[in-house]
C-alpha cells in the first residue's frame, strides 16, 4: 500500500481536563499517514485519482479548531474518522502531541492507527 503523510501539522485548539485548560487555547502538533493506492493517479498524473492533501489538511484544521475535547485521545479519534471518510484512505495513523505539557519534556502525545476494514474503530495490522 501507498502513503500519503502530512508532518508537524501544529493547530491551537481547546484540549485537557485542568481548568486552566479549558480557557486557554492550546498548540498541538499532528503527524497523518494515509494509506491509499497511488499508482493510477501516478501514471495518469491525475489529482481526481488520489487524495487531495490541501483538502485533508483543511477539513483537519476546520476539526481541530472547533474542537473541545478534554482528551488527546478523542481528538486523534475523531482526526482518524475525518481522514478514513475521504475516498480511498484505506488505513490511518494519527499521531497527536501537546508539546509542553508536562514539566521536563519536549512533549507527550498519542499514536492511533485505524482501517477501513474496523469501519474506522479498531486497530488495523501493523
Amino acid at each position: 500500500m501507498d502513503r500519503i503523510f502530512l508532518r508537524d501539522l501544529r493547530l491551537a485548539c481547546t484540549i485537557g481536563v485542568n481548568d486552566w485548560e479549558r480557557e486557554v487555547r492550546q498548540t498541538v502538533k499532528i503527524d497523518l499517514d494515509l494509506d491509499v493506492d497511488l499508482a493510477e493517479a501516478g501514471r495518469k498524473d491525475d489529482l481526481s485519482l488520489t487524495v487531495d492533501y490541501k483538502s485533508v489538511r483543511d477539513r483537519i484544521e476546520a476539526l481541530v479548531a472547533e474542537s473541545r475535547h478534554f482528551l488527546i485521545e478523542a481528538l486523534a479519534e475523531r482526526i482518524a474518522e475525518a481522514c478514513l471518510a475521504e475516498p480511498g484512505v484505506q488505513r490511518v495513523r494519527v499521531c497527536v502531541e501537546k508539546p509542553g505539557a508536562l514539566r521536563a519534556t519536549r512533549t507527550v502525545g498519542v499514536e492511533i492507527v485505524r482501517d477501513q476494514g474496523s469501519g474506522g474503530r479498531g486497530r488495523g495490522p501493523t
